[in-house]
């Protein structure tokens, strides 16, 4: 259960790999370098908090409970401080992964893809989470160019709001996650995004997941005030490696450390 997680290697594309129906060819490919977590299953904490003096804190307390695999950096540092000046300040008290989450990077024309990817490079981040609503060139370039930088592109495209998808009422296909995981594994891609308070959700795409890659690599947000469960939604995905994406439940808590440990040790149950 505590052993450590080697997330599998990835690849990334160049643009001499593309076949003539526009998808990668294997001859093009290469190797990315692994990108460890310390468990298969545990805790991304989500340092959404505005304070930076609050999240060294917070960083300081949980960096080294096991399970607490990596913190997910938000716009409200990169805002604040720059990405890279954030980055900075949290490498001070951590050398666990940062995986930045722009809120969301993704849905942008695809010539933006090198720009960001190098730019997050640069600043210090080790992953990028991805939402590449626009269209399958949007999730070709983005996490393409996030391997180019040897980032690892963690790829989702639906929220934990029962009004996103058009059968809630909202503006995006009810299958559109379907459809952006079928394009991401093409090019390599085993890390997504899938909302937690969604078990039917997590089940569907998980099942299809583990047919086609070994070991997926699952990101869930959604878990607490927003209705998920580490226990429902990691049950829902056999055959995956889980990390719940967590934040108020724990910087806001009474005792961050405390709060951090017991959310940490009900994942590591499922490892």
């Amino acid at each position: 259960m505590t052993e450590s997680a080697t997330l599998p290697a990835h690849v990334y594309y160049d643009d001499s790999a593309r076949m003539p129906d526009g998808r990668l060819s294997h001859a093009g490919l290469a190797r990315l370098h692994d990108v460890k977590l310390r468990t298969t299953h545990g805790i991304l904490l989500a340092l959404d908090m505005e304070s930076l003096d609050e999240m060294k804190r917070v960083v300081e307390r949980t960096t080294r409970i096991e399970g607490i695999v990596g913190y997910k950096v938000g716009l409200t540092a990169a805002l604040r401080l720059g990405l890279g000046g954030a980055v900075r300040h949290l490498r001070a008290v951590t050398d666990l992964p940062l995986v930045y989450d722009h809120q969301k990077a993704g849905p942008d024309v695809p010539d933006m893809a090198a720009k960001f990817a190098s730019t997050c490079k640069e600043a210090g981040v080790d992953a990028l989470i991805l939402f590449p609503v626009a269209g399958p060139r949007a999730v070709t370039e983005f996490a393409g160019n996030a391997y180019k930088q040897r980032l690892l592109p963690i790829v989702g495209g639906d929220l934990p709001f029962a009004d996103y998808n058009a059968s809630g009422g909202g503006y995006v296909i009810d299958d559109a996650l379907d459809r952006i995981f079928r394009k991401a594994i093409e090019i390599g891609v085993n890390h997504f995004v899938i909302p937690a308070n969604t078990p039917d959700k997590v089940r569907h795409h998980a099942r299809w997941l583990v047919e086609k890659l070994e070991q997926p690599c699952l990101f869930v947000p959604g878990i607490g005030p927003l209705g998920g469960s580490i226990a429902s939604t990691f049950s829902a995905a056999p055959g995956c490696r889980m990390y719940a994406v967590i934040g108020r439940a724990i910087y806001a808590a009474s005792d961050p450390a405390k709060a951090a440990r017991d959310l940490a040790a009900e994942a590591l149950r499922f490892a």
